[in-house]
C-alpha cells in the first residue's frame, strides 16, 4: 500500500465516538426525562377513548325448505371480493349513518356536535375570527363528519367477514353505535329485497296476462294449419304419407328379392335340363314330393338290376324290363322338373307385376310425402313457437306464485347476519399511559444518543487515521528560535508600522474610516481575533518563505482546539504548511481537485496532531491545475459552507494573487519572522491594494501546550 492511499483513508474511532455518550449522559438523561414527563402529562390529561366492533358475515340465508323449486345453493351467485367491498361502502353510507344518528339522538351529544356544549374559549376564538363557526355547518353534516372520523368499516382479508369498528368517549356508545349500524344495514337490505320482490310481482302480472293470450293464439294457429294441410299423423308421431311410403318401400324390396330368387332358380333348372345335368343340385327339385318318390323308385330298380345281374345276362327279358322301367322314371323326373321350372317362371312374372305396381304406388307416395314434408316444417315452426310461449308462461307463473307467496308472508331473508355483536369495552384503547410513556422515554434516549453521536462525528473528534496506515513519528511544526532583541529590531518593527501607516495615509487609499490593526503579532491574539469576529476565512501571506508558514498551521490548530471546525488549505509551491501536518507530500490535494483528478472527499485529510483538516498542495501537474484557477472562488465558497473557518496559506503572494480567495468574513494576515524591508514592503503593498485591516502575526516564541518544542527546521 502506498503512503498516499494509506494516509488518505480515515476511520471512525468508536471508542472516542461512544465515549461522547458517557461525557454527555446527564444532558441525554435530563432531556429524556423531560420528554417522558411531557408525554405522561399529555396522556394523563387526554380524554380516554373506547373502541368496540361488530362483525357481519356475508352468506346465503335461504334454507332448503324456503328455496324455490328447481334451485339450489349453487344456482345463486356468492359475492366475490369486489361484491363484499361494495357492501363495506353500503354499510358506511350516509343513509345508514343518518338512521343511526337519529335513532340514538347523537346530535344532542357534545362528542358529535360541538355546538351542544361549546367551551368558552372556543366561543371567543369564533368571535375573534380565529376559528370557523360550527353553526354555519348543518347539524346533520356535523354529526356525520364526527361519526365518519370515529367509524372504521373494513373486510377481513380472504374472507366474507365485515368488521364495523367504532370509537367513542362513552363505552356504552362505542358498543351501541356499531350494533345499530349493523341492524340498520340488515334492515336496509331487507327493505331492498321487499321492494325488489314487489317490483317483480308488479311486472310479472301483466306479462303473464299477455303471455296467456299469446300462447292461446299460437296453439290455435297450430290446430288451424294442421286441419288445412290435412296432415294425418301415423305411428311414431310421423305423417301418414311418410309412414305409408316407408311401408311400401319395404314391401317393394321384399317383392324384388322374391322375383330375383324365382328367376335365378328357374334359370338353374333350365340349364340342368338343357345340359343333361343332375337335377339333385336344385333345392326346389329336391323339395318336390313326387320327384322324391320317383327317386326312391329309381333307386329301388337300380338295386334289383344289380341283384339280377349276378345271375342273369344283360339281354335277359327281366333285366331288360327293369331297365325300361328305369328309363321311364328318368323321363318322369325330367317332366316334373320342367313343371317346377315353369312354376318358378310364373312366380317370377307375378312378382314382376307386383313390383311394377309397387313402384307406381311408391312414386305416388313420394310426391305426397314431399308435400307433407313442407307442410310439416311449417307446422313444426308453429308448434315450437307455441311451445316456447307456453314454457315462458309456465316459468313466469312459477316465479309469480313464489314472489306473491313471499310478499304475502313477508319472508325475504337478507344475505348477511351478525355473528358477533359489540359489547361495552371496560378498558380504553387510547391513550395507553404506560406504553406511550415508555416509548417516549426510549425514543428520546435514542434520539439524544443519535444527536450526540452525530455531533461527535461532524466535529471530527471521532475520526482517526486508518488502521492500515503506517507513519513515522512526525515532529511538530518547527518553531523559529526566539532571539534576544537587538538594538535595531524594535526600530525595524516600528519602521514596518510607520511605513504601513504612511501608506494608509495616502489620499488614494481611501482608508480613513478603517485604521490598520498592526502590531497584533502573537498567535493567541490572532486566534482570539478570528473567534470573536466570527471570520469565515483567514488568508495568510508569508513574504519570508516556508518558515513563516508555521503561523497558519498554529492558528488553524489553536482555533480547532477551541471547538470550531477548521480546514487549512495549502497553496504554497513546496507544501510548507501541509507536509508537517501529514508527514508526506504524496497526498492528493488542491491541484488534483483543480485538475478534476479527485473529489473533495479525496483531498481532505485529518491533521495527525489536532482535529483540524488539511488540503495539501497535491500531486497533479501545477500548470494544468492553474488553468482552472477560476474555480478557486467556487471551491472556497463550498469549503466555507462546510467549515466554520478556512485557513489559507498562500506563501509569498501579492494582493492580486489572493484576490480569488477573499470573500465575505475574510481576515488577512501577514506572517513574519524578523521584520525587515521586504516584510514592510509586502505589508505596504497589501494595504495599498485594499486590505487596510491587515494583521501582522509571528510564530516566534509560541509554544503549543502539551507538545515538545522541536528544533529549528524548515517547514519545507
Amino acid at each position: 500500500m502506498s503512503v498516499q492511499s494509506a494516509a488518505a483513508d480515515v476511520d471512525v474511532d468508536l471508542r472516542q465516538l461512544f465515549a461522547s455518550l458517557v461525557r454527555n449522559w446527564l444532558r441525554i438523561l435530563v432531556v429524556a426525562l423531560v420528554i417522558t414527563g411531557l408525554a405522561f402529562a399529555l396522556t394523563w390529561l387526554a380524554t380516554p377513548h373506547y373502541r368496540a366492533e361488530t362483525r357481519l358475515l356475508i352468506e346465503t340465508r335461504e334454507s332448503v325448505y324456503t328455496r324455490p323449486d328447481g334451485t339450489n345453493d349453487n344456482d345463486k351467485p356468492i359475492l366475490d371480493e369486489e361484491g363484499v367491498t361494495s357492501q363495506v361502502e353500503v354499510i358506511s353510507s350516509t343513509d345508514i349513518l343518518k338512521q343511526v344518528a337519529q335513532k340514538l339522538n347523537l346530535s344532542g351529544l357534545p362528542e358529535f356536535d360541538e355546538t351542544a356544549d361549546m367551551p368558552v374559549l372556543s366561543r371567543l376564538l369564533v368571535i375573534a375570527g380565529l376559528k370557523s363557526d360550527p353553526n354555519e355547518i348543518p347539524p346533520e353534516e356535523r354529526v356525520l363528519t364526527k361519526m365518519r372520523e370515529k367509524l372504521n368499516v373494513y373486510r377481513v382479508e380472504k374472507s366474507r367477514v365485515i368488521v364495523i369498528e367504532f370509537s367513542s368517549e362513552d363505552p356504552r356508545l362505542a358498543a351501541e353505535i356499531p350494533n345499530a349500524i349493523a341492524d340498520a344495514y340488515i334492515s336496509v337490505q331487507g327493505n331492498a329485497n321487499i321492494e325488489s320482490n314487489s317490483a317483480a310481482t308488479d311486472w310479472l302480472a301483466p306479462e303473464i296476462a299477455d303471455l296467456s293470450k299469446r300462447v292461446k293464439d299460437a296453439e290455435a294457429k297450430v290446430a288451424s294449419y294442421r286441419a288445412q294441410s290435412d296432415l294425418l299423423m301415423g305411428g311414431n308421431n310421423s305423417v301418414l304419407a311418410t309412414q305409408q311410403l316407408s311401408e311400401l318401400s319395404s314391401e317393394l324390396s321384399r317383392v324384388r328379392a322374391n322375383r330375383a330368387s324365382a328367376e335365378a332358380t328357374a334359370d338353374s333348372v333350365r340349364r340342368a335340363l338343357q345340359n343333361g345335368g343332375s337335377l339333385d343340385a336344385v333345392p326346389e327339385v329336391l323339395s318336390s314330393e313326387l320327384i322324391q318318390r320317383l327317386r326312391e323308385r329309381q333307386v329301388e330298380l337300380k338295386t334289383n338290376i344289380a341283384d339280377l345281374s349276378t345271375s342273369l345276362l344283360d339281354n335277359h327279358p327281366r333285366i331288360r324290363a327293369l331297365r325300361s322301367q328305369l328309363a321311364d322314371l328318368d323321363r318322369q323326373i325330367r317332366n316334373e322338373a320342367e313343371k317346377i321350372m315353369k312354376g318358378l317362371m310364373t312366380q317370377a312374372q307375378t312378382a314382376q307385376a307386383r313390383e311394377n305396381q309397387l313402384v307406381a304406388d311408391v312414386n305416388t307416395l313420394k310426391a305426397a310425402s314431399a308435400r307433407a314434408g313442407d307442410q310439416q316444417v311449417e307446422l313444426d315452426a308453429l308448434q315450437r313457437e307455441a311451445t316456447a310461449q307456453r314454457q315462458l308462461l309456465e316459468s313466469y307463473l312459477t316465479r309469480y306464485r313464489e314472489a306473491s307467496s313471499r310478499k304475502d308472508s313477508n319472508y325475504l331473508p337478507v344475505d348477511a347476519r351478525v355473528f358477533s355483536r359489540a359489547v361495552a369495552p371496560s378498558e380504553r384503547y387510547f391513550p395507553k399511559i404506560l406504553p406511550i410513556t415508555g416509548a417516549a422515554f426510549v425514543g428520546s434516549l435514542l434520539v439524544m444518543a443519535i444527536v450526540t453521536l452525530l455531533q461527535e462525528l461532524f466535529s471530527g473528534r471521532a475520526m482517526r487515521p486508518a488502521a492500515g496506515a503506517r507513519f513515522e513519528r512526525i515532529e511538530q511544526v518547527a518553531m523559529p528560535v526566539a532571539h534576544e532583541p537587538s538594538n535595531h529590531e524594535p526600530a525595524d518593527i516600528e519602521d514596518v508600522e510607520d511605513r504601513a501607516a504612511e501608506a494608509q495615509a495616502e489620499p488614494e487609499a481611501d482608508a480613513a474610516a478603517a485604521r490598520p490593526t498592526l502590531g497584533e503579532v502573537e498567535i493567541d491574539k490572532a486566534v482570539e481575533k478570528l473567534i470573536t469576529s466570527g471570520a469565515a476565512r483567514a488568508i495568510f501571506v508569508s513574504p519570508e518563505g516556508d518558515e513563516a508558514a508555521a503561523s497558519a498551521v498554529l492558528v488553524a490548530r489553536e482555533v480547532s482546539d477551541a471547538g470550531l471546525r477548521v480546514l487549512l488549505l495549502d497553496l504554497t509551491a513546496s507544501g510548507a504548511a501541509s507536509r508537517p501536518m501529514l508527514d508526506s507530500g504524496l497526498f492528493p490535494g488542491i491541484t488534483n481537485l483543480l485538475a478534476s483528478e479527485a473529489q473533495f472527499s479525496d483531498v481532505i485529510h485529518p491533521d495527525l496532531y489536532s482535529d483540524c483538516h488539511v488540503i495539501p498542495v497535491g500531486t497533479a501537474d501545477p500548470v494544468r491545475a492553474m488553468r482552472a484557477a477560476d474555480r478557486l472562488p467556487i471551491i472556497m465558497q463550498s469549503l466555507t459552507t462546510a467549515y466554520d473557518l478556512v485557513v489559507v496559506e498562500c506563501g509569498p503572494a501579492d494582493a492580486q494573487g489572493i484576490s480569488r480567495l477573499v470573500g465575505e468574513g475574510t481576515e488577512v494576515f501577514l506572517s513574519l519572522l524578523e521584520p525587515d524591508d521586504e516584510v514592510a514592503q509586502a505589508a505596504v503593498e497589501l494595504i495599498e491594494s485594499g486590505y487596510p485591516d491587515l494583521t501582522l502575526v509571528t510564530p516566534v516564541g509560541h509554544e503549543t501546550p502539551g507538545t515538545p518544542i522541536p528544533g529549528r527546521r524548515s517547514a519545507a
